[in-house]
């Protein structure tokens, strides 16, 4: 049977509810609407989230990396993201210019708790706010301010289940199709997917910031 089959598709709240139960007390207690200083200290931990954004074509989820603490907590309900160099696709801050809603996804590598944070944001050239994110004289070219909504801790399951930390799990990255051979399968050859591996530890080192 399909997976799609329009019978066993839930389409209202009433049937979603019934079929999980009402959450238990744990799960509502931990819901704040700013950044409490237990969270604060996941926040600062943290050297890697996903930014996830809503927009005209959907919805979107990217990585954000530094060193820990990258996400800078201004006050219990403003957080500063700076946006560091990319693929200038910027997709989630084109999402962001249309419709400020986001949320950000902490993960601090061997801890099995992560942190979810909901909120508003907005694009900031402040040159005062792009000095403060500057690195090895490289400012970045916006901030990401977010007004906080909701914060709350997500429960250990998803990281045990997955055993996302421990390192006799990693995945040997020869086992995977490098960056070079998509780029050269995708763009029918017109790039050069050896180049473009040979060069890449070089160019991502030298265009972090």
């Amino acid at each position: 049977m399909s997976a799609r089959s329009k019978s066993h598709v839930i389409r209202d709240l009433e049937t979603l509810e019934r079929l999980y139960g009402t959450p238990n007390a744990a799960s509502i207690v931990k819901q704040v609407a700013y950044v409490h200083p237990h969270y604060r200290a996941f926040i600062e931990a943290a050297p890697f989230a996903v930014l996830a954004t809503v927009g005209p074509h959907g919805v979107d989820a990217t990585p954000r990396g530094d060193a820990p603490g990258f996400v800078t907590v201004e006050d219990e309900t403003t957080l500063l993201l700076p946006d560091r160099r990319g693929n200038n696709r910027v997709d989630s801050l084109r999402n962001v210019v249309s419709d400020p809603r986001v949320s950000l996804f902490f993960l601090i590598p061997g801890v099995a708790e992560t942190l979810r944070v909901l909120g508003d944001a907005t694009i900031s050239v402040a040159p005062d706010l792009l000095e403060r994110f500057t690195v090895d004289g490289k400012a970045p070219r916006s901030v990401l301010v977010v007004d906080v909504r909701a914060v709350f801790f997500q429960c250990a399951r998803a990281i045990i289940r997955s055993d996302l930390w421990n390192p006799d799990k990693h995945v040997p990255r020869e086992a995977l199709p490098s960056a070079g051979t998509i780029l050269s399968t995708l763009s029918d050859e017109a790039i050069d997917g050896a180049a473009y591996d040979s060069e890449l530890p070089q160019r991502a080192k030298r265009t972090l910031y």
